[in-house]
C-alpha cells in the first residue's frame, strides 16, 4: 500500500505533508512526500523562513517518483498546496500522467486556495485547480469556503450544500467531502464534514472545540487516503478521519498547545 502525497512541508509544526505523512504511516500504509514548498513553519508565526520550492526542482521530484515506479505501486494519490502557478502545472502534468498510467490510481484533490473568506495563494493556482485537478479527481475535500469558490454559490443549508457539491462534482463527477462545514440545521457548538457521494449527503458532526490549529484539513486528507489505501470505502474512510482529528483536537485542548499533538496517532473509538 502507497500513497503519493504532493503537498507543502515545514520544519516546525504539522501543516501539509508535515501533517499527512506521519498520519498515513502510522496507518500502516507507505508514502512517498513530495514537497512543493519548505519553510521553517506555517504563516501563524511571527516569523517565517524558507521558500516554494522553484518548479524544476518539484518537476524533478515528480520525475524521480515515476523512475522508481511509484505510480505503478501507488493507490492514491493526493495534491494539497500548489506554491506557485508553475509548480501547479507540472504537478497537473504528473497527475495526467500517473491517472493514464495506473487506471486503478485514486486521486484525491484537496483544493488549499483559502479560507476565513480570504483566497491565499498565488494567482494562477486557482485556474489551475478549477480547470485541470478537480476534473481528473476521484475525490475532493474544500472547506466551505472553497466549496463556495469553486462552485460559485452560496451555502446555508442542506441543500444549499448538495447543489454547490452536484456543481463542482458536474466538473469530473467526482466525490466531494466538505469541511469545517456549518449550516442552519448544524446544531449550536458542532462543527460538521459532510460527504456528498451521488447527491446524498453523508454527515459527520463533531463538537467546535476552542481551538483551531493550523493543519487539521491536511490531516484530515491524509487519513481518508490512508483509509482509502486500505481498502475502506469512502463514507468509512471519512467517518474514521474525522474521529481520529476529533480525538487528537481533545489531546491538543487538553495539552494547551498551539500546533496539533500527533504522536501517537490516536486510534477511533479509544480515548485520545
Amino acid at each position: 500500500m502507497l500513497v503519493i502525497s504532493i503537498q507543502s512541508q515545514v520544519v516546525h509544526g504539522h501543516v501539509g505533508n508535515s501533517a499527512a505523512a506521519y498520519a498515513i504511516q502510522a496507518e500502516g500504509v507507505n508514502v512517498a512526500a513530495v514537497p512543493t514548498t519548505v519553510l521553517s513553519n506555517h504563516p501563524r508565526y511571527p516569523s517565517l523562513h524558507g521558500r516554494v520550492l522553484e518548479t524544476e526542482l518539484v518537476a524533478d521530484l515528480l520525475t524521480g517518483v515515476e523512475e522508481r515506479g511509484l505510480v505503478d505501486e501507488a493507490a492514491v494519490l493526493v495534491t494539497g498546496y500548489l506554491g506557485s502557478p508553475g509548480n501547479a502545472a507540472v504537478i497537473a502534468d504528473f497527475v495526467e500522467r500517473a491517472l493514464t498510467r495506473n487506471s486503478k490510481l485514486v486521486y484525491l484533490c484537496d483544493p488549499v486556495i483559502g479560507d476565513d473568506g480570504r483566497v491565499y495563494v498565488a494567482d494562477g493556482i486557482l485556474d489551475v485547480v478549477r480547470h485541470r485537478l478537480l476534473p481528473a479527481a476521484n475525490l475532493a475535500t474544500p472547506n466551505q469556503f472553497e466549496l463556495e469558490l469553486l462552485s460559485g454559490l452560496t451555502i446555508a443549508d442542506a441543500q444549499g450544500l448538495r447543489a454547490a457539491c452536484t456543481a463542482l462534482a458536474g466538473i469530473g463527477r467526482i466525490e466531494i467531502v466538505a469541511t469545517g462545514c456549518t449550516l442552519t440545521d448544524t446544531l449550536e457548538g458542532q462543527v460538521e464534514t459532510i460527504l456528498c457521494a451521488d447527491g446524498q449527503l453523508s454527515r459527520f458532526a463533531t463538537l467546535r472545540l476552542p481551538i483551531r490549529p493550523y493543519g487539521t484539513g491536511d490531516l484530515l486528507t491524509g487519513l481518508i487516503a490512508a483509509h482509502l489505501a486500505k481498502g475502506e470505502a469512502t463514507e468509512a474512510a471519512v467517518r474514521l478521519a474525522v474521529e481520529t482529528i476529533f480525538a487528537v483536537l481533545v489531546r491538543t485542548q487538553e495539552a494547551g498547545t498551539a500546533e496539533m499533538r500527533l504522536v501517537p496517532l490516536p486510534t477511533p473509538g479509544r480515548a485520545p
